[in-house]
């Protein structure tokens, strides 16, 4: 579904990936761990299309397409989704006008009919109710007010919604308790587990990967993938650090 060949990238002039090699299938769950300043997020960014982040070598592709060549926006109705580690607050926009709005656009490129008013309210609140998120919130702005839970709760609901092929989740368990951390896990399962659908889960700890089990974990230090094994790898990293795991 997602390969990436010698991927160099850089921001501002500082080059950050030096050479990410990557392939994820359908129907699988890849984690990406590795030390701060590894690349991680700079590798979400590069996939989802966020400007400012320059591509300088290497190439992906998605479904057989070039992704390189597609906008945010063509990416997006292709069935590309990225959650950010800090989603991002849109105050005077509700989440259902911006929910709807996003979905019928990317239905509108697929050449879908555009959902009634009725029908996306029914999706985006059984949606919500999935993951324990009060409907009420749903008129509220996007994140405008919200806890660092609700933001990635609310964020799953998006996902839930617009229901992409591919997730990148960057930092997913970031904020949440105990109890969030559960609701969010169990809706990444639902939502993408599937045979035609694929995740690339980014995060630092192992505490997510109880709730998602990967099918495999890649180590990402200085730019490049350095190792990868099994759900077992996030163990050992989380017993003996990045220090040896990554020389």
């Amino acid at each position: 579904m997602l390969k990436i060949e010698n991927l160099h990238a850089e921001i501002d002039g500082k080059e950050i990936l030096k050479g990410l090699t990557l392939e994820v299938n359908a129907g699988e769950i890849h984690a990406i761990m590795g030390p701060n300043g590894a690349g991680k997020s700079t590798l979400g960014y590069v996939l989802g299309g966020r400007p400012g982040y320059e591509v300088t070598a290497g190439a992906i592709t998605f479904d057989g397409q070039d992704l390189l060549a597609l906008e945010p926006h063509e990416r997006a109705a292709a069935g590309v989704f990225l959650g950010f580690q800090y989603p991002v607050e849109i105050p005077g926009v509700s989440n259902v006008q911006f929910l709807r709005e996003a979905l019928n656009a990317q239905r509108g490129v697929r050449g879908e009919a555009p959902l009634s008013g009725g029908e996306f309210l029914k999706l985006a609140r059984s949606e919500a109710a999935k993951l324990d998120m009060d409907a009420e919130m749903l008129k509220r702005p996007v994140n405008v007010g919200f806890s660092g839970g609700e933001k990635k709760r609310n964020e799953m609901v998006q996902m839930g919604v617009v229901d992409p092929k591919f997730a990148i989740l960057d930092e997913t368990d970031s904020g949440l308790d105990i109890d969030a951390l559960r609701i969010v896990g169990d809706g990444i399962n639902r939502i993408m587990r599937a045979p035609d659908k694929a995740v690339l889960l980014i995060t630092h700890y192992q505490r997510l990967l109880d709730y998602v089990r990967p099918d495999v974990v890649h180590v990402l230090a200085d730019g490049r993938i350095v190792r990868s094994g099994g759900a077992e790898l996030a163990h050992e990293l989380e017993r003996e650090g990045y220090a040896g795991v990554a020389a």
